[in-house]
C-alpha cells in the first residue's frame, strides 16, 4: 500500500477519484466529476462503510414531485467518446422521474427521519492508512477551489481540495452550512448515500438507460440535450463553467457554483438539469465496454464494475455533467457522454435524483 506525505495527502487519504484522463486530445476531455485518478492500490472508505452500516426502512414512493416518462425507443450513446461507443437502439419501460436533483431541504428530512451519516461524515479507521498521521484522518470531502492563475489542465489536485468538515450540511467545510440554499441540490453524496434516500422514499436510482432516454425529452439524439446549438437564442440554457479553467468564471450563466433547482429551463418532459449543475448518480456499474454488448431491452448495467485505469475501484455510472464542465477541459455534459465515481467518493459538484418504476 502506498504512503502519501505530501501536499496532496487530505486529497488522497479520503479515496477521492477524478473524472480525468492524464493525457487527453480535444475530442476527450474529461475531467471533474471525482471519478478516476486514484492511483492503484489507493485505500477507500469501504472499511467506513461496513463499520457504519444503516438500516434504512424502504418508503412508500409517493410520486409528488415527479413526471412519469412513458418509455419507448431511442439512440443510446455518442462517438464521441470511446466508453460511449457504439451508439445503439435501446427500449425502456415507462418510469416515474424527480423533476429535479434532490435538494438539500429533502435530503435534510430524511437524515431528520432516519439520523443517517453519510460517508463524508463517518470517521476513518487509522489501520486502514498506515503511515498516515491519525489527526489527519477526519471526516471530510472534496471541495473545487478555484486556482489564483492559469495552470497546467493535467493535475486536478490543484484545484479540489479535500476540506475537513465538508458535507451534504456544511458544503464548505466547517463554518459553512445550507441555510438559504435550501432549494440547491444536495452535494457531497457518494453512492451509498443517495441509494439510502432513494430507498427510504420508496424509489431507487435510475438506470443509465432511463437517464438518457429522459434527458433527451422525446427529442432524439442531438449534441447537446436540449438541441445542436450551445447558446440557443444567445443564452446559456444550463449550469456549466464559462471562462478560463479553473482560475477564473466568468459565471455568464450566473452561477459559479450550483444553482437552485429550477433555475434553468426544463426538458419536454418537464425535467430540469439534466445538463451541468451537479453530476447525478446512476443505478449501473461502469465498465468502459459495456454498449458493445448491452442489451437492448430495460439494462441495467453490467454485473461487475471495471475501470482498467482502476482496476481494483468499483465504480458507478455517474450522469449529466455539473457547473464544472467547461469546452475548455470537461466535455461530458454532452449528449450520450458517460461519467464514473468511485463508490464511496464525493464532492460538492455531485448529487442525484430518483426514479420508481410502474404507474
Amino acid at each position: 500500500m502506498k504512503r502519501f506525505k505530501n501536499l496532496y495527502l487530505m486529497i488522497l487519504v479520503a479515496g477521492i477519484s477524478f473524472n480525468c484522463q492524464k493525457k487527453q486530445t480535444a475530442a476527450e476531455k474529461t475531467a471533474d466529476s471525482l471519478a478516476h485518478c486514484i492511483a492503484d492500490g489507493m485505500p477507500t472508505r469501504a472499511s467506513a462503510i461496513l463499520a457504519s452500516h444503516q438500516e434504512i426502512t424502504e418508503g412508500s414512493g409517493d410520486t409528488t414531485g415527479m413526471v412519469w416518462i412513458g418509455g419507448g425507443k431511442f439512440l443510446m450513446g455518442a462517438d464521441e467518446f470511446p466508453d460511449s461507443r457504439p451508439m445503439h437502439e435501446v427500449s425502456v419501460d415507462g418510469f416515474w422521474m424527480d423533476t429535479h436533483e434532490v435538494t438539500n431541504a429533502e435530503y435534510a428530512k430524511f437524515v431528520a427521519a432516519t439520523n443517517y451519516k453519510t460517508v463524508a461524515e463517518r470517521p476513518l479507521n487509522p489501520a486502514d492508512y498506515p503511515g498516515v498521521p491519525a489527526d489527519k484522518l477526519v471526516p471530510g470531502s472534496a471541495v473545487f477551489t478555484p486556482t489564483t492563475q492559469k495552470v497546467s489542465l493535467e493535475n486536478p489536485l490543484l484545484w479540489w481540495n479535500y476540506v475537513p468538515g465538508a458535507s451534504w450540511a456544511n458544503p464548505e467545510g466547517k463554518g459553512s452550512s445550507i441555510k438559504g440554499r435550501e432549494n440547491f441540490p444536495v452535494v457531497h453524496i457518494s453512492y451509498e448515500d443517495a441509494a439510502a434516500y432513494a430507498k427510504w422514499a420508496g424509489k431507487r436510482l435510475p438506470t443509465e438507460a432511463e437517464w438518457e432516454f429522459a434527458a433527451q425529452g422525446g427529442k432524439g439524439n442531438h449534441t447537446y440535450y436540449w438541441g445542436d446549438q450551445l447558446k440557443p437564442s444567445n443564452k446559456w440554457v444550463a449550469n456549466i463553467y464559462q471562462g478560463s479553467f479553473p482560475d477564473k468564471n466568468l459565471k455568464e450563466d450566473g452561477y459559479a457554483g450550483a444553482a437552485p433547482v429550477k433555475t434553468f429551463p426544463a426538458n419536454p418532459y418537464g425535467l430540469y438539469d439534466m445538463d451541468g449543475n451537479v453530476w447525478e448518480w446512476c443505478e449501473d456499474l461502469y465498465r468502459p465496454d459495456y454498449y458493445q454488448k448491452s442489451p437492448a431491452k430495460n439494462p441495467k448495467g453490467p454485473s461487475d464494475s471495471y475501470d482498467p485505469d482502476e482496476p481494483g475501484a468499483e465504480k458507478h455510472v455517474q450522469r449529466g455533467g455539473s457547473f464544472l464542465c467547461s469546452d475548455e477541459y470537461c466535455i461530458r455534459y454532452k449528449a450520450g457522454s458517460r461519467g464514473k465515481g468511485e463508490t464511496t467518493s464525493g464532492s460538492n459538484n455531485l448529487g442525484f435524483r430518483c426514479v420508481k418504476a410502474g404507474k
